[in-house]
């Protein structure tokens, strides 16, 4: 991490760790109260087509309050549909992170096949004066703080119910926009990896 904190340092950037994840209709399970010998059952549809597809991104820099943005893909089930994102979704990430930063961007993600695309490449040297992109070592979630995001998200529909897919989209986005607008939450996705970021800014 040494090495992107320094490039985030000269740069003036924010460091960010993006990764995804998705949800169905069956919802996580959860731990709850309860008289002995009467479990609480949360009843769910049979049919289980359908699924939302996440890629959120956690962007640090000292000084100024940690921030979330995310990118949804709404999985129907229809022949020929695309069931995950592509390179130009997350590259539509990136440049509306950057925008609404108004700052280069120091982006670090895991090593998916998508992430490796040629395409990556190409994009990171055309835009090199406001993004670098770095991988993660292999098989090393612990070191993305953006892999909390995902537990704080599942804790929080932990036993939920929803008759179709438009409810489970309403609450991924309420459930999301919560956390968004929880700085402390953020900062704890962090705290969770040991990771601290600290750099001198515009030198």
């Amino acid at each position: 991490m040494a090495g992107r904190k320094a490039t985030a340092a000269d740069l003036g950037a924010y460091l960010c760790f993006e990764d995804e994840a998705g949800q169905g209709l069956r919802p996580p399970k959860g731990r709850t109260w309860a008289p002995r010998g009467a479990r609480p059952r949360v009843t769910v549809r049979g049919r289980r087509v359908g699924r939302v597809n996440m890629a959120g991104v956690l962007c640090f820099r000292p000084g100024q309050r940690p921030h979330l943005f995310y990118k949804l893909l709404i999985y129907h089930g229809r022949k020929g549909e695309p069931k995950s994102f592509t390179w130009s979704d997350y590259r539509d990430l990136i440049i509306s992170t950057h925008l609404h930063l108004g700052a280069p961007l120091v982006w670090c993600w895991d090593n998916l096949n998508i992430h490796l695309a040629t395409e990556k490449t190409e994009f990171a040297q055309a835009n090199a004066d406001w993004l670098r992109i770095y991988q993660f070592p292999t098989y090393a979630p612990e070191l993305n703080p953006a892999e909390g995001i995902w537990s704080l998200l599942r804790r929080g529909m932990a036993n939920f119910v929803v008759a179709d897919l438009p409810g489970l989209v309403r609450i991924v986005k309420r459930k999301l926009k919560k956390i968004q607008y929880r700085p402390h939450l953020l900062d704890g996705c962090l705290a969770q990896t040991g990771l601290t970021i600290e750099y001198p800014l515009n030198t």
